[in-house]
């Protein structure tokens, strides 16, 4: 397993600048696969083995649809998408984690993720003027936490400590992962993600491949396929709710009217969906700086063509952003310095 952990080619995927110097670079690893699992372009090491972090969200959604807990529950389509969310703990965020344990006849009580003072910063900045503390409804985690809750009810299983990896839900989790990247269970890393549930581990190219068969699962079995097509579609109709205001998970959905879906993960990893395309596409920043991967999705997508150049102006914010001093003027610049190659 060590081999298998170590990186091996990097290259400089985003630089840093001020003035006229490049005063920092981004190193790290881009896998682009398509439906049938053949890697199409890559930077870097698109092997990369690592941890998925957040970016399974989507992945592991599929067996609450695939046990139509959605429909059991009456979630609606936004409550189904915040399932797979890293949302920002805005109020229409906590409101709807909120209204899916309400659902369950669950309270806060029954989530165990932690709590975690809301990403958005008016939030909570909101709770600190009323003197409040944050909830485990604030974190960042609390909607998959309860899209686990709502597959636990329809399996019919015990929700105690629905977050160990014994847990039935948690089997479900890692036969999903398996299946939708290609990889055995055996050669799956396991360790524990920052909301307590297992997080996995496989190498870059099979998060690429997951994410191209649920943009494009026609070779899946029927249920399957309508489960992926299913978290594409309330993505695409609700992208407010898998991450939230000045979100690039939100703002790409939006801005490509759901053609294109990503999911960030902590410590430097992202995943793409491109459904019309029938694409993957995974990225690894190697020092974990979520500065340089929106950047580098951006870059990525339009040397692919995934996105029109109308497009990529409307996420230049993004694309590009700016380096910034204490006197809100700009010394510098965030930028892509890749080209993708064929393998």
């Amino acid at each position: 397993m060590k081999a298998i952990m170590q990186s091996f080619d990097q290259d400089n995927l985003c630089e840093v600048t001020r003035g006229n110097l490049t005063e920092s670079m981004h190193r790290g690893h881009i896998a682009v696969v398509d439906n049938k699992g053949k890697l199409i372009a890559c930077a870097g090491n698109p092997r990369h083995y690592g941890y998925m972090r957040s970016t399974a969200k989507l992945l592991q959604a599929i067996p609450l649809l695939e046990a139509r807990g959605d429909e059991q529950f009456g979630l609606t389509e936004a409550e189904t998408a915040l399932c797979c969310s890293s949302h920002g703990g805005e109020p229409e965020h906590t409101a709807a984690v909120q209204s899916i344990l309400h659902k369950l006849g669950l309270t806060e009580s029954a989530l165990a993720c932690g709590r975690q003072e809301p990403l958005y910063k008016p939030s909570a900045d909101e709770l600190k003027q009323k003197a409040l503390q944050p909830s485990q409804l604030h974190n960042t985690c609390s909607g998959k936490h309860a899209g686990m809750l709502v597959l636990a009810k329809a399996m019919n299983v015990s929700i105690k400590q629905y977050t160990r990896l014994e847990h039935p839900v948690q089997q479900k989790m890692l036969h999903i992962i398996s299946f939708m990247c290609g990889v055995s269970t055996e050669n799956i890393g396991v360790g524990t993600d920052g909301c307590g549930v297992p997080v996995f581990a496989v190498p870059l190219s099979a998060l690429a491949y997951a994410y191209a068969r649920l943009g494009a699962p026609d070779e899946l079995a029927a249920q399957r396929a309508a489960a992926c097509r299913k978290i594409i579609h309330v993505i695409g109709r609700h992208p407010y709710y898998v991450a939230g205001t000045n979100r690039f998970d939100t703002r790409l959905a939006e801005v490509t009217q759901g053609r294109v879906i990503g999911k960030m993960g902590a410590e430097g990893v992202y995943a793409l969906a491109v459904p019309d395309r029938g694409i993957g596409l995974a990225v690894k920043i190697e020092d974990g700086a979520e500065r340089a991967l929106y950047p580098t999705a951006a870059e990525a997508l339009m040397q692919l063509g995934a996105l029109t150049r109308e497009e990529a102006g409307r996420l230049a914010e993004f694309h590009y952003p700016k380096v910034m001093n204490r006197r809100g003027e700009t010394v510098g610049s965030i930028r892509p310095s890749f080209q993708l190659r064929q393998p």
